[in-house]
């Protein structure tokens, strides 16, 4: 399986997140991607590819022209006004609000993001239009015929939404993908979320169409992050109504229910089938995650990835969270590793 990485991923290395009320060192760094990319290169020798740039055009097929024009321009309009620290919100636009967009960098910096835990930094444009290619890339093997593909992506891009940043991501990488893979001739792409957060973007995107199913095993909305998406009654509007699937989770589920949630959620992407799938990766649904509650083993990896090969359905990875950065890696190859032997 060739894995695509690109570098410029290290350009996006925030100094710091608000969480637990503290500013803390990001949990979200470069280092996440060097574990994988060691772990990919060992298990896969000379499968590592470099990104073929695609331009913003797939971009502005899921995200909103606006959002993208801020996301691009934003560093700039923040630093020439003295601030070389990374730029985080201070307010958002809630409910009685007006939803005018401000004009000014900082309004919009609080306008398109749903957290301040996901800092824009010098190095983010470059580093997300680089994690975009990644996945289009990948996706363009699947084009080509290939069984499947890795997109080593950082950041992760499953909370970014239609016109929001958020959960460490900027551009929605496995939407994009799937995106792609429609515009290349697909008529029907599933996205399969495996994150222990909610993919809330990714629903976002794709919440009113049939073309794409959504399904996302996770933890549950009313304790876990990111709270306000990922309720089992959410089941899609108009045109999209049943093809939006959640299975929230407590915390601290074990592996034998965690399993239970995904052997549903493939029976349906089974019976809608797809002509390709696109996996949202997340692993921190590993026991020793520093940010996450359920209580996945690393050899636990390995079955998800078979059981995920049983479709016999293209598949593009797209990495997203894992926070236990020693064990990332092998976690992550896992997955991929039980993918091939299937």
């Amino acid at each position: 399986m060739l894995t695509f990485y690109s570098d410029a991923h290290r350009l996006q290395h925030g100094k710091a997140e608000l969480i637990d009320g503290t500013l803390k060192p990001c949990f979200e760094n470069p280092s996440r991607a060097d574990m994988v990319l060691a772990e990919a290169q060992r298990r896969f020798p000379n499968s590592v590819r470099q990104p073929a740039e695609h331009g913003l055009d797939p971009i502005l097929r899921v995200h909103d022209a606006g959002y993208v024009r801020f996301l691009e321009t934003a560093w700039a309009r923040w630093s020439a006004m003295g601030r070389d620290y990374d730029a985080l919100p201070k307010m958002w636009q809630i409910r009685r609000l007006r939803e005018a967009i401000p004009e000014h960098v900082e309004g919009q910096l609080c306008y398109y993001s749903m957290d301040c835990g996901t800092p824009l930094t010098a190095g983010t444009w470059p580093a997300i239009r680089a994690a975009a290619d990644v996945s289009l890339s990948a996706a363009d093997r699947l084009v080509a015929g290939d069984r499947a593909a890795f997109a080593l992506c950082r950041p992760p891009g499953h909370h970014a939404a239609f016109d929001y940043c958020g959960g460490y991501c900027f551009f929605n990488n496995a939407a994009i993908a799937a995106q792609h893979l429609r515009d290349k001739g697909a008529s029907r792409v599933a996205v399969l979320d495996v994150d222990y957060h909610h993919g809330n973007g990714t629903q976002d995107i794709f919440y009113r169409r049939k073309d794409v199913l959504f399904l996302s095993v996770h933890g549950d909305p009313r304790t876990e992050y990111p709270f306000f998406l990922g309720f089992a009654d959410e089941k899609g509007e108009g045109e999209g109504l049943g093809y939006n699937f959640n299975f929230p989770l407590a915390a601290g589920t074990p592996a034998d229910t965690w399993f239970a949630a995904l052997d549903t959620a493939l029976a349906e992407v089974d019976r809608y089938a797809p002509e390709a799938l696109v996996v949202s990766l997340g692993v921190d649904t590993f026991e020793g995650d520093p940010i996450s509650r359920f209580r996945l083993r690393s050899e636990d990896f390995l079955r998800i990835g078979e059981r995920i090969g049983k479709l016999h359905i293209p598949t593009v990875f797209c990495l997203e969270g894992g926070y236990a950065v020693e064990p990332i890696g092998v976690n992550a190859v896992n997955v991929l590793q039980g993918f091939e032997s299937a």
